[in-house]
């Protein structure tokens, strides 16, 4: 281990890193650049002390947990993580990336649901997979660049976002979600596509960053959700979630109750598209 230079490399990363990138502010009072030390303990759950004797290479040697923390922490790129571990003699973690591929019998799910919308979340809320009715109302993914395929994007950016989180059930899955994004920082370090996602939320959505301070953990719960559809009209349903353990996914839902006007509505919009697909 070189106390020396591990403690350079995090003195030079904690001034790095601007306050607002990982949901702090500012601040009128800040004298020098990036954080502060006792904020990045706190971001990588460690004492203020324990950290300040590393920067002062008087620490022990860290666990391979703590280096971990340090990288989420300080926004570590993949390599800039290989190299902290390197500098305390450790070894290098395997990467641990989110799993992208849907099984198949999950695939084979989604095709049987003709008369619900269904559609696969990854950790980061990139939808990986749907069905052919959640085409109206999630658009014709196959035509969208894979990079915009993100429901948090989708989420920030809606013009209408304040009257959704004034509705208490779209504020609940809005909390939710938030929640799920900083879940998947800590769980796949090695990602750079989810720390530059939360950068991008942070800049580009106030309301984003003040979720983001709150450091909330949600309960996933179902939710309610009503829209006004463009050809149907008023539809309501249950939005239930499936985890799919091993892939860290989750299939989303849009259910409505057997023979209810939000389920005559759905089953209108299948035979819309099945002549539309037969025309």
């Amino acid at each position: 281990m070189n106390r020396e230079e591990l403690a350079a490399f995090l003195r030079s990363r904690r001034e790095r890193v601007r306050p607002a990138e990982v949901g702090l502010p500012e601040g009128p009072r800040r004298r020098t650049p990036g954080l502060r030390r006792q904020e990045v303990a706190e971001l990588a759950g460690m004492s203020v002390e324990y950290y300040v004797r590393l920067e002062q290479a008087r620490g022990p040697r860290p666990s391979r947990q703590i280096l971990q923390s340090l990288g989420r922490a300080l926004m570590l790129s993949i390599d800039e993580r290989a190299h902290l571990h390197h500098l305390a003699g450790r070894v290098v973690p395997p990467r641990s990336l989110p799993r992208r591929d849907v099984p198949d019998g999950v695939l084979h799910l989604l095709a049987s649901l003709t008369d619900t919308p269904a559609f696969v979340l990854d950790a980061k809320y990139d939808v990986l997979a749907w069905n052919e009715l959640a085409v109206s109302f999630i658009g014709d993914l196959s035509t969208v660049p894979e990079s915009n395929r993100n429901v948090a994007r989708w989420t920030f950016r809606a013009p209408d976002l304040a009257k959704h989180l004034t509705d208490e059930q779209e504020s609940r899955f809005v909390r939710t979600l938030v929640s799920d994004l900083r879940t998947a920082v800590a769980r796949y370090p090695d990602d750079e596509t989810i720390p530059e996602l939360v950068a991008e939320l942070l800049r580009d959505s106030p309301e984003f960053g003040e979720l983001w301070a709150e450091h909330d953990v949600a309960t996933h719960r179902n939710l309610t959700k009503r829209l006004n559809h463009p050809i149907v009209g008023p539809i309501e349903f249950e939005c239930q979630i499936l985890l799919i353990p091993d892939r860290d996914q989750r299939v989303v839902l849009y259910s409505a109750a057997p023979g209810s006007a939000s389920h005559e509505a759905m089953k209108h919009l299948r035979e819309i598209q099945r002549l539309r697909t037969t025309a």
